[in-house]
């Protein structure tokens, strides 16, 4: 699995994961449940800046390279996204969606650029250990919910892989033609992910 770690000395690093964890998903749960309207996009997209100014990474722009680096490798996922939603929900809510989910993604990216995959993933396990007493593993819920986010970076890196490719060939910048071995690529990372999974003995 990809990880984006990246060591630091900023709060956020220093923060303990379990915390760290419950305050960017009541964050990222708090963008999501605004309404498909104009001003939501804007208030999604200013709770990514604010988050990655105050995460002090020590890139040097405030966090804003780094925000850039993630919005950049999710371009491709983010363009079919709102291009889709365009065509069947109209401008405002596919907007509004988009930037929406657009924030979502980064700040799952920034929770695992501060967090050590192994930090989340036994913060994760002690916070739903109670879950024990009704029959259910959450060593496995840990385990897909960490899979979950090291997917995000995982699909932007094969975006960017298909339009380098394509680039390779001069192919022009096409969504039909981007769309189609994405999603072959992604399905195949998932097969192999499935796979190293079960050979491990998780079911």
């Amino acid at each position: 699995m990809l990880t984006l770690y990246r060591p630091g000395t900023g709060w956020l690093h220093r923060m303990p994961a379990g915390p760290k964890t419950v305050m960017l998903l009541a964050l990222t749960l708090g963008v999501f449940l605004l309404p498909p309207v104009w001003w939501s996009a804007g208030v999604a997209a200013a709770a990514s800046v604010v988050a990655y100014a105050a995460a002090q990474l020590h890139d040097g722009a405030l966090g804003m390279r780094d925000l850039g680096r993630q919005l950049f490798a999710l371009r491709w996922i983010l363009l079919v996204m709102l291009v889709s939603q365009l065509l069947f929900l109209g401008p405002e809510p596919a907007v509004a969606n988009a930037t929406r989910v657009t924030s979502g993604l980064l700040l799952a990216a920034l929770l695992t650029l501060t967090t050590p995959t192994t930090a989340l993933l036994e913060a994760v396990e002690r916070g739903l250990g109670p879950l024990r007493y009704v029959r259910i593993d959450p060593q496995r819920i840990a385990l897909l919910l960490t899979i979950t986010l090291g997917t995000v970076p995982v699909l932007a890196r094969i975006a960017t892989d298909v339009r380098a490719a394509q680039k390779a060939r001069g192919a022009r910048a096409n969504l039909r033609t981007f769309v189609v071995p994405f999603l072959v690529i992604s399905l195949k990372h998932a097969d192999e992910l499935g796979e190293a999974l079960a050979s491990r003995g998780v079911r």
